[in-house]
């Protein structure tokens, strides 16, 4: 098993520094400077679409998801492990100045999630509980390119909603564990979280997205700001070491770590994999859940995803990072993962704080739990709708929830961050071709916002593009849409695509 997860280890350093790496920051930067800056020139207008009201259907129903809901199922899947586990495997691995790499590639990474969610919007389809899309609906719509739509949503299912999901299960698992017997807990209590996990995860998600939706909305605002109020005080406690330590996430980005003895490549590689596995920018998940929202016009969602990726980093990773750095811990001989973490919670706080972090804990990782079975759903759907196959769906993530809680997670680690690193080949592609898209929605959106308008799209604006189901008129996209017209519209229109 160990020749096992080292070959995996090193295909995917292999496939992340020499492929990936060179990809993400390349178009990152060409969307950057395509788009004007969008990520840092449109944040006003980022917090102003996130309470944009929804439309209503005839029934006087929202249409779908509310903008704000969106954000939540996102940042349900965003925050997670990632932003407390991955954070501290890469200040173990890197040192502090991997921080400063996440925090960059955060921000270049902004304008790749404003692409790809706002062509998520763009291509969304209609379905019964409101909108649904992703980089496999833009695939086969804006690229005429199913294969590849199938391929990504094959990849997707295989890394979120199974080896994510497990990841966080076995967090939660661990830190309850370590939280109950610090000296060595019993199987038994591995099996217990497992079975608990399982059961909450079956009650939500055979539920549908509406309730995904709802459960996120009150979940994610709740855990973000009670770890960052935790986060805070230990700041605070230790503000005379926080010049030092914010000015060392600089200093040590652009050199070896003698502490670590980390590598520029290891600290650079190392920073980038672990933000883009926590705020998932460019990696074609988010899009997902953007889709789902009912807005007036695609680049809302592509705004309001864009606000996910800085509430992820910048605020609940840097709190992280912080956590660490002021507690001073030694590097050299820390614990990769969680433990760093939690070590230096237990340290300014005191032995009662291991119940705290076990619940935030499991507020983080339980969300991303459920935001990353919706994306599988939607991708599911995508290759198929039979109902048979989505029940099986749902009974198989349960249970991927139940083994990840008590099986081993250094090969799952390893092997999702290959499948993510796959995942987001395709997507970076995929986005690369339609960017011009995206960019002419982002021209109209501004001139509309510049004539003192609430943006409208219709897809008469994009006269050239075609695969476009939606934003058929301007009455349908701002008022009461006309659910079994829409479905009909869907068929019809899916069967025209698989002619073609």
């Amino acid at each position: 098993m160990d020749a096992v997860n080292e070959f995996v280890l090193s295909a995917g350093d292999g496939l992340w520094t020499w492929i990936v790496l060179p990809v993400v920051a390349g178009l990152g930067i060409y969307f950057t400077i395509r788009s004007g800056v969008v990520q840092f020139r449109l944040i006003p207008e980022m917090f102003r679409t996130l309470t944009d009201k929804t439309p209503r259907d005839a029934d006087g129903e929202p249409q779908s998801v509310s903008a704000f809901q969106a954000f939540t199922i996102s940042a349900a899947s965003r925050v997670g492990v990632g932003n407390i586990a991955g954070v501290g495997t890469a200040i173990a691995i890197g040192g502090p100045g991997a921080v400063f790499w996440m925090w960059l590639m955060a921000f270049i990474g902004g304008s790749s999630s404003f692409v790809e969610s706002t062509l998520g919007q763009l291509f969304k389809v209609k379905d019964a509980d409101g909108f649904r899309g992703g980089p496999a609906y833009y695939m086969e719509r804006g690229l005429k390119a199913r294969w590849m739509g199938i391929l990504f949503a094959i990849i997707l299912i295989v890394c979120f909603p199974f080896a994510f999901s497990s990841l966080q299960a076995n967090t939660i698992s661990a830190t309850v564990s370590s939280t109950v017997a610090p000296d060595g807990a019993p199987v038994w209590i591995g099996w217990m979280v497992g079975a608990i996990l399982a059961a909450l995860t079956a009650l939500v998600v055979f539920g549908g997205v509406r309730r995904i939706a709802s459960v996120t909305q009150a979940v994610v605002p709740l855990m973000a700001l009670l770890y960052l109020l935790v986060g805070l005080i230990i700041v605070a406690m230790n503000i005379t070491r926080f010049p030092e330590v914010f000015a060392s996430i600089f200093t040590q980005a652009f050199g070896f770590n003698e502490v670590v003895g980390a590598t520029l490549g290891t600290i650079v590689l190392t920073g980038v994999k672990r933000g883009m596995f926590s705020n998932e920018a460019g990696l074609g998940s988010a899009p997902n859940a953007g889709a789902s929202a009912a807005v007036t016009h695609p680049v809302k969602q592509g705004l309001v995803q864009t606000l996910g990726v800085y509430f992820d980093t910048f605020l609940v990773c840097s709190i992280t990072a912080f956590i660490i750095l002021v507690s001073d811990p030694d590097l050299a001989t820390a614990e990769r993962g969680i433990g760093l973490t939690q070590s230096a919670i237990v340290a300014n706080l005191g032995p009662w704080a291991s119940i705290l972090l076990s619940v935030i804990v499991f507020l983080l990782a339980f969300s991303s739990i459920l935001g990353n079975y919706y994306y599988g759903e939607s991708n599911i759907e995508f290759i198929t709708e039979r109902r048979s196959v989505r029940t099986a769906y749902r009974l198989l993530v349960v249970l991927a929830i139940f083994i990840g809680s008590i099986a081993s997670a250094d090969l799952i680690w390893n092997t999702a961050d290959g499948i993510m690193g796959l995942m987001a080949l395709v997507n970076l592609v995929a986005i690369g071709l339609l960017s011009g898209v995206a960019f002419k929605l982002l021209r109209d959106y501004t001139r509309q916002r510049r004539e003192g308008r609430d943006p409208v799209f219709t897809r008469a604006l994009l006269p050239g593009v075609d695969g476009i189901e939606c934003w058929v008129d301007e009455a349908s996209v701002t008022g009461p849409i006309d659910v079994a017209t829409a479905r009909r519209q869907s068929r019809k229109h899916r069967d025209h695509l698989h002619e073609g």
